[in-house]
């Protein structure tokens, strides 16, 4: 769908073109910002070590008589042993709680991606335009059974709030601790990490199983560019119609007359949009019918968005993709 256009919106209003893959590429991009937070937080990511009740290690070096290399190497020791590449340099009675503001930030980080991608899936199933699966089973709606009601993307929004939230909480956290630790930073921390990671996990498992069963109705998706390209396509019209000789006040003037007679038509009457047809029967426009619909094709008001995703899929996700194609290929078995 990288060349498939389609209406894009600016204010939820129609606005210029795009392409159904250009969209789904933004939303492609923010998750691989995530996945390089991800990345990143993970690099870092070391265990507290054998640092003693207070983090100076006084414990460890009197049990070794002194000797503040076999302490170094306890501590090296105890990392390798849980699976980290090292030890914090410094910690008080518990590592700094910064770095469950790091990992939740980057949870926090996926779930806003998603929330907004389920957003735009909400707006353009009720456009009709994209779709989620739907099971031969589902209802839609207890009372209303012609519903198709988005349940998987509200899910994920809905949870996805949850743990953008969880945030929230480890950054009160770590700003109200006291010198070396208090303890109010316990019960929240149980609470939130393993509900944090447990809620981001759900809804990467709904997005999944989402992605497996999309689906795109194109015919509508033409429709509501039919619906608003003719007004988008008078500038190119007007200068067309110069090229061929026409006096560009006068052709100003006779689109503005003609747009205005045709949102009339749309608006008040509920009919479709006629402005081609208006144009085409126009003396003052120095166009051919065969003229007019070359101008008004689709595909040259999408600029470079085809080649704008295949950059992106080639130049920043694929090579993500064959680091993790062991783990590609997950199948989502969701109830509904």
């Amino acid at each position: 769908y990288k060349g498939m256009p389609t209406l894009g919106y600016t204010h939820f209003q129609p606005a210029q073109l795009t392409t159904v893959g250009k969209r789904a590429s933004l939303w492609l991009q923010d998750l691989f910002f995530d996945y390089c937070d991800l990345e990143y937080v993970l690099s870092g990511l070391k265990l507290r070590g054998a640092k003693g009740t207070t983090g100076t290690q006084a414990s460890f070096l009197s049990l070794f008589d002194g000797d503040s290399g076999k302490v170094a190497k306890l501590d090296s020791l105890i990392a390798e042993k849980m699976g980290f590449d090292g030890s914090y340099d410094v910690t008080g009675q518990t590592y700094s709680r910064k770095i469950d503001v790091r990992v939740t930030n980057v949870l926090s980080g996926i779930a806003q991606s998603l929330h907004k991608m389920t957003n735009d899936f909400r707006l353009l199933q009720s456009l009709k335009e994209i779709e989620e699966p739907f099971e031969s089973h589902q209802i839609g709606s207890s009372a209303m059974a012609y519903k198709r009601n988005p349940m998987r993307s509200e899910r994920i929004a809905s949870l996805a709030r949850f743990i953008i939230n969880t945030s929230h909480s480890t950054e009160d956290t770590a700003s109200t601790q006291w010198f070396e630790r208090t303890l109010d930073d316990s019960a929240n921390k149980r609470l939130t990490i393993p509900q944090a990671f447990l809620g981001c996990d759900a809804i990467l498992a709904i997005a999944i199983n989402i992605f497996q069963g999309i689906i795109v109705n194109e015919k509508v998706v033409q429709k509501h560019i039919d619906e608003e390209l003719p007004f988008m396509a008078t500038e190119n019209i007007i200068m067309e119609s110069v090229k061929n000789g026409g006096d560009r006040q006068d052709l100003h003037e006779e689109i503005r007359v003609l747009s205005m007679e045709a949102a009339e038509q749309v608006k008040k009457h509920g009919q479709k949009n006629d402005l081609i047809d208006r144009v085409i029967k126009s003396d003052k426009i120095k166009l051919t019918k065969e003229e007019i619909y070359k101008i008004i094709d689709p595909k040259k008001f999408i600029g470079r968005s085809a080649q704008q995703v295949e950059e992106f899929i080639n130049d920043k996700i694929e090579p993500i993709l064959q680091k993790n194609k062991k783990i590609l290929g997950i199948d989502v078995d969701l109830k509904v």
